[in-house]
């Protein structure tokens, strides 16, 4: 098997294992809230939306990561390397906005923690 052909293979493997990932996310994210619903328990819609947009960047990271290992081992061309940079300026950005609805933050923002009650000295 010449080297090329091997590289461009586990591209298409990990192209594979990305849209794996958002389908089982999707279908779990869909599931999750029809028992959530069935139980009536609270903020069926946000986890919903939180669970579905971590499946879709898990997805999208794995696409991206296809995308730069056929780019780069099987057609290094100043065309397709061309081609990839838009691609991943695209995703990158979906990541981002996605990344800004699950968490409220954006990815090199520091997460916010809830500020520690300090203890009463007196044990009250």
């Amino acid at each position: 098997m010449e080297f090329g052909h091997i590289i461009g293979t586990l591209g298409d493997v990990v192209d594979l294992i990305g849209v794996v990932a958002i389908v089982v996310g999707v279908s779990f994210a869909l599931i999750d809230a029809g028992v959530r619903l069935i139980k009536r328990n609270g903020a069926v819609y946000e986890r919903f939306r939180r669970v579905l947009g971590r499946a879709i960047l898990v997805g999208l990271e794995l696409l991206v990561a296809a995308d730069i290992v056929r780019t780069v081992a099987v057609t290094p061309t100043l065309e397709s390397v061309a081609v990839l940079g838009i691609i991943v300026l695209i995703r990158t950005f979906l990541s981002w906005s996605l990344q800004l609805e699950v968490s409220g933050r954006w990815p090199w923002q520091r997460a916010r923690r809830e500020p520690t009650p300090t203890p009463d000295p007196a044990g009250l």
